[in-house]
């Protein structure tokens, strides 16, 4: 199926008169350049393949070159068209990797309406057969991922970069959602429809930022579209712009939030004999929920850890736990059984005896993590919980539905969406607790139900992901099988899994509307189709990606997944800031969220954070993700005994010695081509020693005090470090 614009782009490559104004070939490829007068093409033969690029659109025609410029790899075109002028810079952005990039700048020549606007990326092959993976949905990254089956095979991966978009958002107020799609043939950017507001005159507006990267395969077997995706993504990525970040003060963000949740009535729910937190602050309605109590108690475990003070909240929250768990049916249970009757019932799930499938296995999970620290409590309700467990997986035959009784396990929702399947990550999660409860045991049985669970996970492809925490600890569990069992598959299937997570992620900054005043670059939804990123999905998210690399020590993984799961722990230790509501201007915030109150002063995140032109926190003030600091400082704030100073790194690390006297050595995680940020941060009024920061591949590294006083260098990704200082 074709539309009137591909049409007639075919047609004009017919004509015998064409005007040609660029023809050269980029290694493989056969790239010219065209005007049609209805649009200046980028023409692409690959082989036996042909592709179309429609770089600008002038509809009804009229498009005239003025003049070019040709620089190198890099090429302008100042156009004229009845709707206004265009500049067009295309350039060969990579020619290794055949990647091209494209912009268009569009200057209204009156007042203007675009009521439509024809996607840009034409497969013109009669015969040629292909499908679409991934576009994008909602505000989530603007790519479309495609492949073509006949006359060859080839991998196509289109990104728009929405963030340039944003001065054209904001003028007419109307958001970059779901602006990169289609089907084959015709797939990639469709500019954003203007409703209300014209486009000014003689203002300059980005209408289009495109790269689009074409990689000819011999062959595609099972797991080989997963590769592809995410390599391609990572070369991508090279390229795009990116926003600058810059440092928060995690510890006090930390003391904050420990002064808020202690103290602040709204988090917690006195039920029988023990207090336990709300799900959201001021939430007082339904019942205590376990996933709420261990999604905060586990982050704090970490942070006790790595500070060696005691935290007595995390002796109010242990006492309740075991309140959980339900001796008739022999495991943990998701809604307080002493409270049950508290449940409002409005929703399917807030109704006694209901159980969601992830909640059973997530509360499990952050057990056992528990259980592997030394706590043995943790350990009692982990292992009392395993029958049941497997039961449930055996009786759903590792397909498990959405909601299902705990006692009878009828089942109450079978599907997210007519034809959608369940919660199909679960598999992921489930194979993770078997393989913490085989760890715990040295029991071989749950080795194999971690394996045989782990297999169903291949049936769903690009649709595997229901929720993003379920999905990245689904890859460390994945990982984990190929260096127990040595099977390729389970590696591929820790591919496939973090493929999803970049699926449902955001690779651009909304810069319009509300999103000026927060960071958006790099953010995880947490469901498919959530319209919003949610901070509990995230912090859980960024300790799973954490988990990930510190198994995938010794294994050699794929460059491009090292590169994107490091980016992604940069930018979120940036962007989670902006989940409290102290960060946020006031007309960013909703007035009342849906549950319970909005406190602007407290240090607790709220859940969501929306798109520029919705305002945020609508859905609560979200306890269960109190935990947020506490994760994030014990992974990137590295301690020394007896030191006036911390050492702080946005890059995942391993291996941190402290060693003798005054040196330190560890690795840093990422890319080498990617560097991150490392500063050495006073922790006392006595002045900072003398430093020499050295990189295995970078040698000596130059840094300088920036202005909070903080000594910072730029360090490269995969390498180690070494830091000695002189005494002061």
């Amino acid at each position: 199926m074709r539309t009137p614009w591909s049409l007639s782009i075919i047609e004009y490559l017919k004509r015998e008169e064409q005007e040609v104004l660029i023809g050269r070939r980029v290694r493989n490829m056969e790239l010219q350049v065209l005007n049609s007068g209805e649009a200046l093409l980028a023409s692409i033969k690959l082989g036996k393949s042909h592709l179309c690029c429609a770089m600008a659109y002038a509809p009804g025609g009229g498009l005239q070159l003025k003049r070019m410029l040709e620089e190198g790899d890099r090429y302008v075109f100042f156009l004229s068209s009845p709707i206004g002028d265009m500049k067009v810079t295309l350039e060969v952005t990579d020619e290794e990797q055949q990647l091209l990039h494209y912009n268009c700048e569009l200057t209204p020549a009156a007042p203007l309406f675009i009521p439509f606007w024809p996607r840009d990326v034409h497969v013109l092959d009669e015969r040629g057969d292909g499908t679409v993976h991934v576009k994008q949905v909602g505000a989530r990254s603007g790519v479309t991922f495609a492949t073509m089956s006949r006359p060859e095979l080839l991998c196509i991966c289109y990104q728009q970069d929405l963030s340039m978009l944003g001065a054209y958002c904001e003028e007419i107020g109307v958001p970059a959602q779901n602006a990169v799609g289609g089907d084959w043939p015709e797939f990639g950017f469709s500019l954003p429809p203007t409703k209300e507001k014209p486009l000014p005159p003689d203002k300059q507006f980005v209408i289009s930022d495109a790269y689009l990267l074409i990689d000819q395969q011999p062959v595609l077997q099972e797991f080989d579209l997963a590769r592809e995706y995410l390599r391609a993504i990572a070369r991508i990525y090279l390229h795009i712009a990116r926003p600058e970040t810059k440092m928060h003060d995690w510890p006090l963000i930390v003391k904050r939030s420990l002064l808020g949740l202690e103290h602040h009535h709204g988090c917690w729910n006195f039920v029988s004999r023990n207090f336990y937190l709300t799900p959201y602050v001021g939430d007082y309605s339904g019942a205590p929920e376990i996933m709420v109590q261990l999604a905060v108690l586990m982050p704090l475990h970490d942070y006790r850890k790595w500070s060696g003070e005691p935290l007595a909240l995390i002796d109010s929250l242990e006492k309740g736990i075991g309140d959980f768990y339900d001796e008739r049916l022999r495991t943990i249970i998701r809604w307080l059984p002493a409270a049950e009757d508290r449940l409002t019932g409005d929703e399917e799930q807030k109704k006694p005896r209901v159980m969601d499938a992830w909640y059973l296995h997530h509360p499990l999970l952050n057990l056992s993590r528990m259980a592997k620290m030394g706590n043995k409590s943790a350990e009692r309700l982990f292992i009392g919980s395993l029958d049941y467990v497997i039961k449930v997986a055996h009786h759903f035959k590792y397909h498990w539905p959405v909601f299902y009784n705990v006692d009878t396990l009828e089942v109450i929702k079978a599907e997210t969406a007519p034809g959608k399947g369940g919660e199909k990550d679960v598999a992921g999660i489930y194979a993770h607790i078997m393989l913490q409860a085989w760890e715990l045991t040295g029991d071989k049985r749950y080795l194999r139900e971690a394996e045989k669970a782990a297999i169903t996970l291949t049936d769903f492809g690009f649709d595997m992901f229901y929720q993003a925490n379920n999905t990245a600890f689904s890859a460390g569990a994945m990982l984990r099988l190929y260096k127990v069992t040595g099977k390729k598959r389970f590696l591929d299937l820790s591919y496939l899994c973090i493929a999803n997570l970049f699926k449902n992620m955001r690779l651009w900054n909304c810069n319009y509307g509300h999103g000026k005043h927060y960071p958006t670059f790099f953010a995880l939804y947490p469901l498919n189709d959530a319209p919003y990123t949610a901070v509990y999905e995230e912090q859980e998210g960024f300790a799973a990606i954490h988990d990930f690399l510190q198994q995938a020590e010794g294994v050699d993984i794929m460059p491009a997944v090292s590169l994107l799961l490091a980016e992604y722990v940069r930018f979120l230790i940036y962007r989670a800031a902006y989940y409290f509501p102290v960060m946020l201007p006031e007309e960013v915030l909703v007035p009342k969220p849906k549950a319970g109150e909005l406190d602007k002063e407290l240090w607790v995140a709220i859940e969501d954070l929306h798109d520029g032109f919705e305002q945020s926190g609508s859905v609560g003030q979200e306890v269960y993700g109190a935990g947020l600091a506490f994760g994030i400082v014990p992974r990137h704030y590295l301690k020394l005994p007896n030191e006036t100073f911390t050492i702080f790194i946005d890059y995942p690390t391993t291996g941190f010695d402290a060693g003798k006297g005054r040196s330190v050595k560890f690795g840093v995680k990422g890319y080498k081509l990617l560097k991150c940020r490392l500063a050495i941060i006073k922790t006392s009024a006595a002045p900072l020693p003398e430093f020499k920061v050295r990189g295995s591949d970078q040698g000596l590294i130059t840094g300088g005090l920036n202005s909070d006083g903080h000594l910072c260098f730029d360090v490269q990704g995969d390498q180690e470090i070494t830091i000695n200082w002189t005494k002061n």
